[in-house]
């Protein structure tokens, strides 16, 4: 039995994940800001099988919280296997473009929220020296693009900051995983006309769950926005400027 500690469990993706340990008969712990929500997903995940689900309300952007929030944890969990960061949102470009007070809201939730959570996560799964800590990221941070450089630099930093810390970790035992998915069709996406690239939040998760267990390091989900943002990052500047991405 496993013991998984996910942050942002509200999320589509997240719930997808949680229900698949649950199958697994693991112990699992969710934090998320709707405790409504919260309770729905916790009864569902005992039905599934879960070992045991604990709960607790938590915003991430109440950084002076994210030391007693993981303590309680901790205490609660013992030694933790897995961490997943799932939480976060989705700008608005042309409104970031005209308001830096947006623009610094949307870096906080997804890129320094995160920063303060896994800079005390890292040193606390160092100590024990195991354990995988796993952040879903986005292929926007491969490269600043008009449509969502705001999104794509608070991703970008984020996978800078975790590779950082999977050099760091790696002598320690602790596993650090950058999980960038492509479009993903959740409540989120809701706006967005879906096509062929667009994947479901549970293929997604299956894939994260895999990844996990095979320890990688960083995984394009599907797997196919590999290919995709390898043409991306590597078009010459000088036809990038040209395109409308």
């Amino acid at each position: 039995m496993k013991k998984i500690l996910i942050i942002g469990a509200t999320s589509s993706i997240a719930e997808s994940v949680a229900r698949l340990y649950a199958k697994q008969g693991d112990e699992i712990y969710l934090l998320a800001r709707n405790q409504g929500r919260l309770d729905k997903i916790v009864n569902d995940l005992r039905v599934r099988g879960a070992a045991d689900v604990h709960s607790a309300v938590f915003d991430v952007c109440d950084f002076d919280a994210h030391v007693s929030i993981l303590d309680d944890v901790f205490d609660r969990l013992g030694e933790v296997d897995v961490v997943l960061l799932a939480h976060g949102t989705l700008p608005d470009q042309s409104l970031c473009e005209n308001s830096a007070e947006s623009a610094l809201s949307e870096i906080k939730v997804n890129a320094l929220s995160s920063v303060s959570l896994l800079t005390h996560l890292a040193n606390k799964m160092e100590y024990v020296g195991k354990g995988t800590i796993a952040v879903i990221t986005s292929v926007a941070g491969d490269r600043g693009r008009k449509s969502n450089y705001v999104y794509g630099a608070a991703k970008a930093m984020l996978s800078a900051f975790l590779e950082g810390m999977r050099h760091r970790l790696f002598s320690k035992g602790v596993v650090v995983l950058d999980i960038r998915p492509g479009f993903v069709d959740t409540p989120m996406t809701k706006d967005f006309a879906k096509g062929v690239l667009w994947a479901k939040p549970e293929k997604v998760a299956e894939g994260i769950v895999r990844a996990i267990s095979t320890k990688k390091s960083v995984v394009y989900l599907p797997f196919f926005w590999a290919g995709i943002m390898g043409v991306v990052r590597n078009l010459p500047r000088f036809i990038f400027l040209r395109t409308s991405l």
